[in-house]
């Protein structure tokens, strides 16, 4: 297993269906709301690596997204 986060920048408008869609999948673990660059982090493991950049994919793709940045675990 591969865990990873997805950092998403968003309208206002869009977060929180953003956010109910991304936690609707079955490889989030979490997701939040956030104050910074970014508008919302979500938490997610995979079988591997491929299967999370798929996710990564599927997730930049929802409607509303200006940017993501996806950040797999190093260890």
């Amino acid at each position: 297993m591969i865990n990873g986060l997805i950092l998403i920048k968003a309208t206002a408008a869009t977060s929180p269906s953003i956010l109910k869609e991304a936690k609707g999948m079955k490889e989030v673990k979490d997701a939040y709301m956030v104050f910074g660059r970014f508008d919302i982090v979500v938490f997610l493991e995979a079988e591997d690596f491929p299967r999370l950049k798929d996710l990564a994919k599927k997730i930049s793709s929802i409607k509303g997204i200006k940017s993501t940045e996806t950040l797999p675990q190093g260890d």
